[in-house]
């Protein structure tokens, strides 16, 4: 990149493509410029391949066959070039696809180039970009089975409590296992429910299902 990050757009809006052609060399003091654009993703291929870019942006909300497509076309063209997905959405299981499909990051998009200034300069510098909702979804799904979200904090009591409720005890069983009284057996699943953040029984139960506990 010593004569200069080169940049090409897979994007099927033209007013924003022509918005990042002029915010790009502005932005990055000349350091970055669009070389090369599609208006679809089944040109993207021959578009990177011809123009060799460093860096890739791909509008994931296009005409078939698509922006994850076009990602993985992208990717076979020019596989050097650093891939990031573009949307207005930020729908996780769609910025995960876009991740699965090559992408090395996600932008959100909105109506003006200029409001992506501060995530371009980022990508531009080499960093992978992950919304919020993406990032707590691979978190999640990378937590070992029998525990609950770090923003939890259960002690052994209101373990055993949520495990005799996920499987089903009642009230009055959940006061003869415990030995006290179904009043306090009330009181201290009032309890765990605001700590766990849900409304019922049932879903506290489901929580407790996803977490491996029962």
């Amino acid at each position: 990149m010593q004569n200069g990050i080169r940049v090409a757009v897979v994007d099927d809006h033209a007013a924003f493509v022509r918005g990042l052609e002029l915010l790009l060399p502005e932005v990055s003091g000349g350091r970055a410029t669009v070389v090369a654009t599609a208006g679809d993703g089944a040109h993207a291929a021959g578009v990177v391949r011809d123009a060799v870019p460093d860096l890739v942006l791909v509008d994931l909300h296009m005409p078939a066959p698509g922006g994850v497509q076009a990602i993985t076309a992208v990717r076979a063209a020019a596989p050097r070039a650093r891939v990031f997905a573009m949307s207005r959405g930020d729908d996780p299981e769609q910025a995960l696809d876009a991740l699965r499909a090559g992408a090395a990051g996600f932008l959100p998009k909105t109506g003006e180039p200029a409001e992506l200034t501060q995530p371009l300069m980022a990508a531009l510098a080499g960093w992978a970009l992950l919304p919020a909702p993406l990032l707590s979804m691979l978190v999640e799904r990378s937590r070992p089975a029998g525990t609950l979200p770090a923003t939890v904090q259960l002690d052994d009591d209101d373990r055993r409590l949520l495990r005799l409720i996920a499987t089903g005890s009642s009230t009055n069983e959940i006061a003869g296992l415990l030995h006290v009284s179904e009043r306090t057996v009330k009181r201290l699943t009032a309890a765990l429910l605001r700590k766990l953040r849900v409304s019922s029984r049932t879903e506290a139960a489901a929580l407790a299902g996803s977490a491996g506990l029962v």
